[in-house]
């Protein structure tokens, strides 16, 4: 996906988006609450995802977790606009601020 959309470092913002696409916090990476999935993923080094409804691939963290992580790297949510009368998008991205700020001062 490209960086294209709306980006958010806001907490309630990324928590709604989750919750009405049903989306739990999850991680691929090992941290303090458990070991790293087998599954490698080319992310950037975010180490942050969502396990969807029957797609639950990676291992689940609270949000504490999810949040503490996302604001100590710096990173920021990409996200597509939903338009009206649409079906909400799943597609995201999690990136460095410093990487979304390039994007946005690009587009100008």
């Amino acid at each position: 996906m490209a960086l294209e959309g709306l980006f958010t470092r806001d907490h309630a913002v990324i928590w709604r988006w989750a919750r009405s696409r049903e989306a739990e916090p999850a991680t691929g990476e090992e941290t303090a609450s458990g070991p790293a999935s087998s599954m490698k993923v080319a992310d950037g080094g975010s180490a942050l995802r969502f396990n969807f409804p029957a797609v639950s691939r990676f291992r689940r963290i609270t949000w504490q977790e999810w949040f503490e992580h996302f604001d100590r790297h710096h990173l920021t949510f990409v996200y597509d606009r939903t338009e009206p009368g649409h079906r909400p998008s799943a597609r995201y991205r999690i990136v460095s601020a410093e990487e979304a700020g390039a994007r946005i001062a690009a587009s100008g």
